[in-house]
């Protein structure tokens, strides 16, 4: 995983995202229950490397980017939907999304939510699916058929399986 190509931010120069001299890389916190199962699900499973590590903490590289698991004795309960929250990739290539499709079978880590398209012939099409971790952490695959659909397409409404009128009611 270390090989990847980092992508240029399509909307550097905006004032959101201003022009950069270096590459930025995204960084998330998760709750777990333990170091073990997370080594586990993520190194074993889902093929990524892990960096430093003690009792309480354990830093992974996911595809370039790092993910840091909390150990939390707080329960974990499992979530009642995707929605609100959930993290994920996005891959420019549809082979590379397959190729972890099959490495999530191979190695049986379920799937939360199986390999599906949304949104067939349009210009939002892409490929998903879902997975929960031993903790219940959901995380969301994707592959989209037309790049500029990632960050544009502002003229379209929709975006994942829930109604816009659902986002109002929890």
């Amino acid at each position: 995983m270390s090989n990847l190509k980092i992508i240029e931010t399509p909307t550097a120069g905006t004032s959101a995202s201003p022009m950069l001299t270096s590459t930025v890389l995204f960084h998330l916190a998760f709750p777990v229950s333990n170091i073990s199962d997370t080594k586990a699900y993520y190194v074993e499973g889902l093929g990524c490397t892990s960096g430093r590590e003690n009792a309480h903490c354990l830093i992974l590289n996911l595809y370039g980017h790092q993910l840091v698991a909390h150990v939390t004795t707080d329960p974990l309960e499992p979530p009642k939907s995707i929605y609100p929250r959930h993290f994920g990739l996005i891959f420019t290539a549809e082979a590379d999304w397959e190729r972890l499709r099959n490495q999530v079978g191979q190695q049986q880590l379920g799937f939360f939510h199986p390999p599906k398209n949304r949104f067939q012939n349009s210009l939002l099409e892409h490929k998903t699916f879902f997975l929960a971790d031993p903790f219940h952490n959901l995380i969301e695959i994707k592959y989209y058929r037309h790049p500029e659909a990632i960050f544009g397409a502002q003229g379209y409404d929709a975006i994942g399986d829930r109604p816009v009128t659902e986002a109002s009611s929890g």
